[in-house]
């Protein structure tokens, strides 16, 4: 009786046990600051796999980025009351970014902005690119660098290195292109964008980042209301195919005057300017005046409602600036953010528009033998 007593009691005790292990719930999944969830990036796109990377720094700050178009997907940085704010647009789940046509954080290429009518020659060979924009080639065409899989290395909790091979007639470029991106948090609040490239044939090559900023942190917000800096004394001029003629025309006098601190909005309407016509607003590449020294501030933007300054600095020669003109509400974001015209700007560092047509422009050619890089450094801080 004993012996079957003990048997009884063995059996209560392991189904008692099986009972409390059914019962307990497991852990729901952690989120990142910006509400962002891992899995939900989790996928596979074109028979690669896709995931989201967190980036954290001292002060708290966060970045989160993905491998899919070698994206920042959130920044979370401080305003002047001490809360984090989200500052960059984009989607909380990796099917928007693949299946909504956008350019949310995306790394650009091969060739950032416009080529006239996706026309290059290299080495005496006319190649024809896709064209994607008013007959001309923007961002590499359609399936440009935003549309594919990076290869990603998280080096530590600051620093992930995305990696691309763009195959030899790509998009009908010449030369197999190795990228790498390297996307870092520093202890002072900045993203440090850090781009190589080398070929095996001759190419051209203009990598950019393509991040839609509102310092508010709600993308629900105008931009109009911030203050723009932009340290340049010209600019290249378009017509209204958002194609760069070939000038380069000083911006004293002009609403494209920002070498001291504007309201983004004060003059953005002024379509007696043709210029502000042709671009619907401003989309236009600046010619800096820092000569290729990183160490200068490029472009500055500020928002006054959060006190929170965005510092551009880049060794390239040039500034694309954009004001979401054309953000049209059709897309919802991140915390349900309706992405309305003018809700976001880009700043964009870059060789000039069309560079591979216009030879007196700072050149984009890129030969066997040579190392492409680019560097663009995104800084925050509290304006007291």
């Amino acid at each position: 009786m004993m012996k079957l007593n003990r048997v009884i009691w063995l059996l209560v005790l392991v189904a008692a046990v099986g009972c409390t292990n059914k019962q307990k719930e497991a852990p729901a999944e952690q989120t990142t600051l910006s509400g962002l969830k891992r899995s939900d990036f989790q996928s596979v796109v074109n028979g690669d796999s896709t995931d989201l990377y967190l980036l954290t720094n001292a002060n708290g700050v966060e970045v989160t980025l993905t491998n899919y178009g070698g994206r920042i997907v959130s920044v979370m940085v401080p305003d002047k009351e001490g809360n984090l704010k989200d500052v960059v647009l984009g989607f909380d789940n990796i099917d928007d970014y693949v299946n909504v046509n956008n350019n949310f954080g995306a790394t650009i290429g091969r060739y950032g902005n416009r080529i006239a009518k996706g026309k290059i020659t290299v080495e005496g060979v006319e190649y024809q690119l896709p064209q994607n924009n008013f007959g001309h080639t923007l961002h590499g065409g359609p399936e440009g660098f935003d549309k594919k899989v990076f290869q990603a290395e998280q080096m530590n909790d600051q620093t992930v290195v995305f990696s691309y091979l763009s195959e030899d007639g790509e998009a009908n470029f010449p030369g197999n292109l190795d990228v790498k991106v390297t996307m870092t948090l520093t202890d002072d609040n900045a993203i440090d964008l850090q781009y190589e490239a080398t070929t095996d044939k001759e190419t051209v090559v203009n990598l950019t980042n393509h991040s839609y900023f509102n310092l508010s942190g709600n993308g629900n917000n105008t931009i109009l209301n911030d203050s723009l800096t932009i340290h340049a004394d010209a600019f290249t001029p378009v017509d209204d195919t958002f194609m760069t003629t070939g000038e380069i025309t000083p911006v004293e006098g002009t609403p494209m005057d920002f070498r001291t601190p504007a309201t983004i909005g004060a003059r953005i309407d002024n379509y007696d300017f043709v210029q502000l016509k042709n671009g619907d607003g401003y989309d236009h590449n600046w010619v800096l005046s820092t000569n290729g020294d990183v160490t200068q501030v490029a472009a500055t933007v500020y928002s006054p409602a959060t006190g929170i300054q965005l510092d551009v600095y880049t060794n390239e020669p040039g500034v694309q600036v954009y004001t979401g003109n054309f953000l049209d509400g059709t897309v919802t974001g991140k915390n349900g953010a309706v992405y309305a015209k003018r809700n976001a700007i880009c700043l964009e560092t870059q060789k000039y528009p069309d560079s591979p047509n216009k030879p007196d422009w700072p050149s984009s050619y890129l030969k066997p033998g040579e190392r492409y890089t680019s560097r663009c450094i995104y800084k925050f801080s509290v304006k007291e």
